[in-house]
Formats: C-alpha cells, sequence, structure tokens
C-alpha cells in the first residue's frame, strides 16, 4: 500500500481543530515558563557534577523538530535513546523524570529527540521512523559509540516509536540495534486502540476520555488509511503487536533482546476522573498480551512490571497513572547494567 504522506502543519492544525483544540496531552503553554527554569537549575545541577546538556539541531533553519538533546557523563560507557510521549518536547521529559541524570552518573549517554515529525510525531510512520535512523547515525558520529551498549525507551506513543524501530532493525539488518529495551505503557495494538475509542464514544459519550477519543481516531485513521475494517493490514502491519495477528509477525523479532514493559493500570482512578474505564481501555491488556506471547516465544527476559500509586506528574505532584515516574530509575539502571 502507497505510504500516507506527512502531515502538513496546515493539516495537523485542521486535523485537531476539527472537533476540539488539542488533545489532553498536550503541553500547556502556561507550564512552559516552569520547564525552562527547571531546565535551566538541571543544566546548572548537572554540570556541578561533570555532567554535559547539550541541544543539537540536525536542521539549523528549524529549532522546533529534527533535534535532539543529550545528557552526557564525564565517561560515556553506553547510551540511551528516551523517546518522549504526543506532545512531550526534551524539556519536559527532563522535568518529569530523573532517570537522564541517574543514567549520566553512571556512565551512560542519553539522547532524547524530537523527529522530523514535531511534536505530534505518530511514532510508529515510516517518517518518524526514518527520522530516528537519521538521529542515530547523528549522535553515533558526534560521540563516537562504538561497540557500546544501545538502550532504548520510550513513554506512551514514544514507546509505540521504540517498539516499532526495534523491530524493524531486526528485521531488516540495521547497522545499529538496541541490546535492551524499556517502555512506559505504550499502546502497541492499534486495532484494540482504535476500537476501545470507538467503543467509549458509543457507550461514554459525554465523558472526558470521548474529547481526546475523537481526536486520536480522526489521526489514526489518518495515518492508517483507513479504519481498521478497511485497512485492517495496514494495522497489522504498522502496530508493535497485535492480539489479532495470529503469525505473531512483529514480536517475533523481539524474542532475543530483553524488553520490560511498565504499566500502571488503576481503573478504579480511571473512571473517577474519566468517568469511563475498563480493561479495552488501557494499553496494559496490550502489554501484558505481549510479554506473555514472547515468553512462550523464547524470550527468556521479558517482564511485564506493574506498578501501584507510583504514577504522578510534576510539578506539583498530580496523580497521573499514565507517567514517566512509575520507573523504579535506579533499579532499572542496574537492570541494563547487569544484562549480558
Amino acid at each position: 500500500m502507497k505510504e500516507k504522506q506527512q502531515l502538513t502543519k496546515g493539516q495537523l492544525h485542521a486535523l485537531q481543530n476539527k472537533h476540539i483544540t488539542k488533545p489532553s496531552l498536550v503541553i500547556r503553554k502556561n507550564s512552559m515558563k516552569f520547564f525552562s527554569i527547571t531546565f535551566l537549575a538541571i543544566s546548572i545541577l548537572s554540570n556541578s557534577f561533570g555532567q554535559k546538556i547539550e541541544k543539537i539541531y540536525l536542521n539549523k533553519n528549524d529549532s522546533t523538530s529534527n533535534l535532539y538533546l543529550t545528557i552526557s557523563p564525564q565517561e560515556i560507557k553506553g547510551y540511551m535513546f528516551l523517546i518522549p510521549s504526543f506532545y512531550e518536547s526534551p524539556e519536559h521529559v527532563m522535568e518529569q523524570t530523573d532517570l537522564p541524570i541517574l543514567a549520566a552518573e553512571h556512565g551512560i549517554l542519553t539522547i532524547i529527540p524530537t523527529f522530523k515529525t514535531g511534536l505530534a510525531s505518530f511514532g510508529i510512520d515510516s517518517l518518524t521512523q526514518v527520522s530516528f535512523k537519521e538521529i542515530l547515525e547523528d549522535v553515533h558520529n558526534r560521540y563516537d559509540l562504538t561497540n557500546l551498549k544501545f538502550y532504548l525507551g520510550g513513554f506512551s506513543i514514544g514507546g509505540s516509536c521504540a517498539l516499532k524501530f526495534a523491530e524493524d532493525a531486526v528485521k531488516d539488518d540495521y547497522k545499529y540495534r538496541p541490546d535492551a529495551i524499556f517502555v512506559v505503557d505504550p499502546p502497541l495494538d492499534f486495532i484494540r486502540f482504535y476500537n476501545s475509542m470507538k467503543r467509549t464514544l458509543r457507550i461514554a459519550p459525554d465523558s472526558k476520555l470521548a474529547k481526546e477519543d475523537i481526536y486520536f481516531i480522526d489521526r489514526i485513521e489518518y495515518e492508517m488509511q483507513g479504519s481498521p475494517t478497511t485497512a485492517f493490514e495496514t494495522y497489522i502491519e504498522k502496530s508493535p503487536y497485535c492480539f489479532t495477528d495470529t503469525n505473531q509477525t512483529a514480536i517475533k523479532h523481539l524474542v532475543n533482546i530483553p524488553i520490560r514493559y511498565y504499566t500502571e493500570p488503576e481503573l478504579d482512578w480511571k473512571m473517577q476522573d474519566f468517568g469511563s474505564a475498563d480493561y479495552s481501555d488501557i494499553n496494559a491488556l496490550d502489554g501484558s498480551c505481549m510479554i506473555n506471547e514472547l515468553l512462550l516465544l523464547g524470550n527468556k527476559n521479558a517482564d511485564l512490571i506493574l506498578t501501584k500509586d507510583k504514577g504522578y506528574r510534576r510539578p506539583n505532584h498530580r496523580k497521573q497513572p499514565h507517567s514517566w515516574s512509575i520507573i523504579d530509575d535506579e533499579e532499572l539502571i542496574q537492570w541494563l547494567q547487569n544484562l549480558k
């Protein structure tokens, strides 16, 4: 099937404003000042410990996309990509998690990209994946990472992006392939994701979820060139995992890669806060199925990590199970460094 072209800024703006101004995942303008102050404070603190924070632009004429932030240790012993969520900047990642600073203390270079497709990147689309490869190549050329361990993590749609990249890297024998993967509550099965949102609109049209779901249904249909009924094969091809795919086409490529799926499925909270929720609504369903199938396929280092009451957003400690904070940063670094 012919590949869909990248959304122009005008098309994306129109899609976002078709039903709602923007999805709730968008970083609000009134938070940006705080992010800037926090990021400056992190830079000063990091430099005092011998770490270096640098922002690199692949296109000098574009300061909003096609770039990456690095947090460098004094001596690089490995490197880690952290792929942001939908509408999440590298600075916002730095505000929400201490993982990059902790990683630098352990000799791991962290790279946080914004791809050519911008903050509204869909993650699993081919244009984003090509941009990922270009940034990875630039990082290697700039930092001389030959023979160092490559760790790959991502949050939400960033986790979808990370898994899609890892699968294609093995399938197509990329020059650089991750040695370990960890993802935080990403959607993986886009057939399930699409159908669950359609169901919410049917049974709970006045819920908080409904507004956001309208946007994402439109966006998924645009990226997939149709619904699961009209573009079934595209959904199978692009989904990092698909329950419907009995051939396990995508995840077979992850059998030999250590992988973790973090999730905090607090249904009671979601029902109270959003007015509608069940297991079909949460990404944990995808993660649990994928990890189970990987274990059955022979992956001896595939883990589903279920957390409770760890999901909070900074700066105001707002409860949100879908957050970077569900990772135990120190334990994750130990897991990565103990891998053979």
